[in-house]
């Protein structure tokens, strides 16, 4: 073992529980569930962390109660026929060394009967920002009623082999929308004053207590602050509730989550929000209680982890985003190994960016996820045939195909035309707030150096080379080029860039740019918000109904409109841009046909999106017997669609 980490692998007493390390699998959706019951890929999904190192898995939320459907896969958890599921999971679990509780939760307003057809219960009838449908206040017999459903779903969990239970108080829970006065607005003994808002959930843990015993560990994930100005549970707050419930002598651990509905981007936090942002709050609770407190929140590197224990600012960490792109990260970090680490880049695009969708959790730099039944990195088959392959493009999906094709026995070379590996992500990486994307091309380079794959950098793969050098495969990973502007006037006009020219520094660029964008994507965003900081005065024009319309599903909209809008930026939309005439840009409102005229402006910047750079993979089609390609040679696309078919051609071949 390391001895680096005295404090990320040393044991952990939760209730009574003991947990062998400080690494946490904290809850997620996963979308996952069929039939609203655990499925098969819950089981491979939690062993396969727990095979990986993780001392505590905390499942997804798991509903309670009826009237709380806010998704259409979530687990009801008072069905007796999830009992079964559980001990599968469980027992898959501990096999290893990992402990595994279960999260309940009740959404409350954070709801909405589109698949329940039941009314949406809460505190009071004030409607979710996100859902937006008026709910029942709750009576009295409600609230009873949906004690007892936890008390049910609690004993399920201990029929079901878990370790323990967390029972949500955090951003997306009934329990929080009792406790704050953002969203209890009731005049009885359940509402007011900080004592009657505190009665729910005290009288929920004490009956809960009471059904689970004394030997059974129960904890909270709770806001430790909504994070909002107008209102809401404080830090202070926070510190007073969590002292309060210690008193109670029902619950064994803390864990911590901050936000709301209103401000989701706090709880996913993207690559803009610092590491380990939340760690503050984590530390002030542990202030004022003795039982373990859990933290959270962007902690993707062991090291950053076991500094925020040897500070005793936590006493366990929440590594989710970390362990669903490596989960093998804690036994890579036990053994040393952290340059074998795939790190997380909070991009957001395969956990958040699906599960917000309705679709099953993924991740763009893992693309084993909800596949572990059959395969991960760690038992990929070997092929019976070794076959000399040539990999043209350094890209993800080159890096990616060259290192599962050679995992699997292949001996493989990959060629680079330019003097670095990286792909577009090399130029992404420049935008503004985007360094760490390029983390991507530091795990896929670690990954190719252990496995000796050589790569070859500055040679430009002709036609004649590959035919002449005869391999038994080929794959091309050519990737793509910014799109060629169909706009009347850009072509040949010595004011017009696109984005990568921007980027690379390939520009004169003047004082005030006109920023064109038909992408609505990061490639417009950060690019404008690069040029914003350079001083230059920015106007954003798009046709869209706003600027940054595909950055919902990732958490990046609020914040990079805040940036832009904070910086000075400009934002001109529902305008299409149908003609450039000299110094003149001619626009049209895409509802009133009214013409708009752009004068005042020294520089026109395009983010059009790509087109594919695929000549040498037609070149090549039907001279090679066995050719692939990739990526975006393919169809321009997003990074993770860029590795899941590396992943898929090196595991073909």
């Amino acid at each position: 073992m390391s001895t680096q980490f005295k404090y990320l692998f040393s044991p952990l007493k939760i209730g009574k529980i003991v947990v062998p390390n400080r690494i946490s699998f904290s809850a997620h959706l996963t979308n996952f569930a069929v039939d609203c019951l655990p499925s098969e890929k819950h089981i491979y999904y939690y062993s396969t962390r727990a095979r990986g190192g993780t001392g505590l898995i905390i499942t997804e939320e798991q509903s309670v109660h009826p009237t709380d459907r806010a998704y259409e896969k979530l687990i009801e958890a008072f069905k007796p026929e999830v009992i079964p599921w559980y001990k599968k999971i469980t027992r898959a679990v501990h096999e290893y060394e990992t402990k595994i509780f279960a999260q309940l939760n009740h959404n409350g307003q954070q709801c909405s009967g589109a698949y329940s057809r039941l009314p949406v219960w809460a505190p009071s009838a004030i409607p979710d920002v996100l859902f937006r449908e008026t709910p029942k206040e709750m009576e009295i017999e409600d609230i009873q009623e949906v004690i007892e459903y936890f008390c049910k779903c609690a004993i399920h969990v201990r029929e079901g082999g878990f370790d323990g239970i967390e029972l949500q108080f955090g951003h997306s829970s009934l329990v929080r929308q009792f406790m704050s006065p953002l969203t209890n607005f009731r005049t009885d003994e359940y509402g007011g004053s900080f004592e009657n808002r505190m009665r729910f959930p005290r009288e929920l843990l004490s009956e809960v207590r009471k059904v689970i015993g004394d030997d059974f560990t129960l904890g909270i994930r709770l806001c430790a602050d909504e994070m909002l100005p107008w209102g809401g549970l404080t830090i202070k707050d926070a510190q007073e509730i969590a002292k309060v419930l210690e008193a109670t002598g029902t619950i064994d651990f803390i864990d911590l989550t901050l936000g709301t509905f209103y401000n989701l981007y706090l709880v996913g936090g993207t690559m803009h929000i610092p590491l380990a942002y939340a760690v503050p709050l984590s530390s002030s609770i542990k202030e004022v209680v003795n039982i373990p407190v859990f933290a959270t929140g962007r902690i993707n590197d062991p090291i950053i982890a076991e500094k925020i224990l040897a500070n005793g600012q936590a006493d366990m960490i929440g590594m989710v985003r970390a362990q669903i792109c490596d989960p093998n990260l804690a036994i890579k970090a036990k053994e040393g190994k952290l340059e074998e680490i795939r790190y997380c880049i909070a991009d957001n695009q395969n956990c958040y960016g699906r599960v917000g969708l309705n679709r099953p959790i993924g991740c763009a730099q893992n693309p084993f996820v909800g596949n572990e039944k059959n395969e991960d990195e760690l038992n990929l088959p070997k092929t019976k045939w070794r076959k000399r392959i040539i990999v043209v493009g350094g890209g993800p999906s080159g890096m990616w195909a060259a290192k599962i094709a050679t995992i699997r026995g292949h001996n493989v070379t990959l060629f680079e035309k330019e003097d670095h590996l990286g792909g577009q992500v090399a130029i992404a990486m420049k935008g503004a707030g985007r360094e760490e994307f390029g983390v991507i091309i530091r795990n896929e380079v670690a990954q190719l150096k252990k496995l000796k794959v050589p790569v070859v950098l500055n040679q430009l793969i002709t036609p004649e080379f590959i035919l002449k050098e005869k391999p038994d495969a080929v794959i091309i990973a050519t990737g793509s080029k910014p799109k060629r502007s169909p706009i009347p006037g850009s072509e040949n006009n010595n004011r017009v860039f696109n984005v990568w020219q921007i980027l690379k520094g390939e520009a004169d660029i003047g004082e005030r740019i006109l920023f064109i964008d038909y992408d609505g994507h990061h490639q417009a965003t950060s690019t404008a918000e690069y040029l914003v900081e350079l001083g230059k005065f920015v106007n954003i024009v798009t046709p869209s109904l706003f600027v940054g319309t595909e950055l919902g599903p990732t958490q990046d909209l609020y914040m990079s409109r805040q940036r832009l809008l904070q910086k000075g930026a400009k934002f001109t939309s529902d305008i299409a841009i149908i003609e450039i005439k000299d110094k003149v840009v001619y626009g049209i409102n895409v509802y009133t046909n009214e013409q708009l005229i752009f004068s005042d402006f020294d520089t026109i910047v395009m983010a059009m999106g790509n087109e594919v750079e695929d000549k040498l993979y037609f070149s090549l089609k039907n001279k090679v017997e066995e050719i692939y390609r990739v990526g975006d040679c393919v169809a321009p696309r997003k990074v993770d669609m860029a590795i899941y078919e590396g992943y898929m051609v090196g595991r073909k071949i």
